[in-house]
């Protein structure tokens, strides 16, 4: 019963209430504290004020346990569907070029992309840590529907979990992602066949550079940004000249390096790559050789690894070229029969050694 329409002469209490109830929730605290995680009014204020104001669409604005979409409205764009899940740890949450907000969108559009797939609704779970500044989720928070709206794609549902000081380190984020597969699409590592060329769309590196002086652990002063992006339009640019596209992958944790023995082992190949054609910063490289590292391993947020057959590489690669996020693409290597499950780099001095798969921790927390 509604006791605030018992009497003819509206109620000022019930009214009160009644405004209280439907006001949007607003954050008064200046950190997070444990009550932001107890399912209570502090918890519906900061969900209220951070995520649905930030997040705001027609299926968000439910705020059911749930997210509902319309499976004929899928159907309408293609016949399979694509679902992805990441999470998000990296450290610092603000780094040169992005963010962990804007990289979890872009990472999680990425991983649908290479299975061309177009995104089309996430999800989004945050696990914080007691002590956290509001205002630094706030940003996050931001990032995170800027990235989206740019994208195109929806935040529709989500969840918010807090922990104790010191059970976690700062902020985590959990994505994941369904997108469709437009009809005549089949790409797959198990695709690869000898005679393939292998092209990627820029230079190698730079986010987990970007990542590792961010820290501050080292004495280097550099401009190097992450290569952090969205790489779905990149993509359909691709499928429009090459609906056949063999095998597509984001060089994320791992690097180039990684992705290339992950395609070599699934589908038996050989790869020979090039080291003259590969493009690394003069920065990226000064760094990897005063460290010791290698710039095949470092990590990308914006980097797409594309196998096609050998004859249409040069449209593919024409194709990304006219796109602003392909414009440095070259083709980078090779196809080959034999050695099967092995990765070759031929160096510029003529001589040739193994990519292997890395071994061991070269950068933690990257993304």
């Amino acid at each position: 019963m509604d006791f605030s329409k018992t009497n003819s002469v509206p109620n000022p209490l019930f009214q009160k209430i009644e405004q209280v109830r439907r006001r949007p929730g607003k954050v008064r605290d200046t950190h997070i504290t444990l009550a932001h995680g107890s399912g209570g009014k502090a918890m519906r204020d900061l969900i209220d004020d951070i995520f649905v104001n930030n997040f705001d669409n027609p299926i968000l604005s439910q705020l059911e346990d749930q997210a509902t979409i319309n499976l004929s409205t899928l159907l309408q764009q293609g016949e399979r569907l694509a679902f992805t899940t990441d999470s998000y740890v990296v450290d610092p949450l603000f780094f040169p070029g992005s963010d962990i907000g804007e990289l979890a969108i872009n990472g999680t559009i990425n991983d649908l992309a290479v299975s061309g797939a177009k995104p089309l609704y996430f999800t989004c779970s945050v696990i914080l840590e007691e002590g956290l500044p509001i205002e630094t989720l706030r940003r996050v928070a931001t990032s995170m529907k800027v990235a989206a709206q740019k994208a195109g794609v929806q935040i529709v549902t989500g969840d918010t979990k807090v922990v104790p000081r010191g059970c976690a380190d700062k902020l985590f984020i959990n994505t994941a992602g369904i997108g469709i597969i437009p009809s005549g699409i089949d790409i797959s590592a198990h695709n690869i066949q000898p005679g393939d060329s292998i092209i990627i769309n820029g230079e190698l590196g730079n986010h987990g550079a970007a990542i590792l002086i961010a820290r501050g652990e080292l004495a280097l002063e550099t401009n190097i940004e992450s290569d952090c992006q969205a790489l779905h339009d990149l993509v359909a640019t691709i499928l429009n000249v090459c609906p056949q596209v063999h095998a597509m992958r984001d060089a994320t944790r791992g690097g180039l390096a990684t992705v290339l023995n992950e395609f070599a082992t699934s589908s038996h190949v050989g790869i020979r790559l090039y080291e003259e054609s590969l493009p690394v910063r003069e920065e990226v490289k000064g760094m990897c050789e005063i460290l010791g590292l290698d710039p095949l391993y470092l990590a990308n947020e914006g980097k797409l690894v594309v196998v096609v057959d050998s004859e249409q590489a040069q449209a593919v690669l024409s194709a990304m070229k006219s796109h602003p996020k392909g414009r440095d693409a070259c083709i980078v290597g090779e196809v080959m029969a034999t050695p099967p499950g092995v990765v070759f780099l031929k160096t510029t001095f003529g001589t040739e050694r193994i990519v292997d798969m890395l071994v061991g921790e070269q950068l933690p927390r990257i993304c």
